[in-house]
């Protein structure tokens, strides 16, 4: 586990199920776009893919967010731990770059 991780979360069964699902899906778009790289596609078709992954992978920090909040949250702040906030917070400004 790297340095910056150092809290874990169990994950439903189908939350993860979802996630994986989402990244998998991501995983094929980028591997497409290697592709039509290789197979020299014109410019504006692989950004045109490009910027649908960004799309999928825009869409999956939503879902992570909002499970995020709704659980370790809500669990932290439910029992005291409101330094919860602040990490949010922190994680918020990042992703607002």
């Amino acid at each position: 586990m790297s340095e910056c991780c150092k809290k874990i979360k169990r994950r439903e069964e189908a939350e993860y199920r979802a996630l994986i699902n989402r990244l998998n899906r991501i995983e094929g778009q980028v591997r497409g776009v290697k592709n039509m790289l290789e197979n020299d596609a014109y410019c504006t078709d692989i950004l045109t893919q490009v910027s649908a992954i960004n799309a999928a992978l825009n869409a999956f920090n939503k879902e992570l967010l909002s499970n995020h909040i709704h659980t370790c949250v809500v669990d932290d702040i439910k029992n005291g731990n409101n330094s919860t906030v602040d990490e949010l917070c922190y994680t918020l400004q990042k992703l607002m770059k």
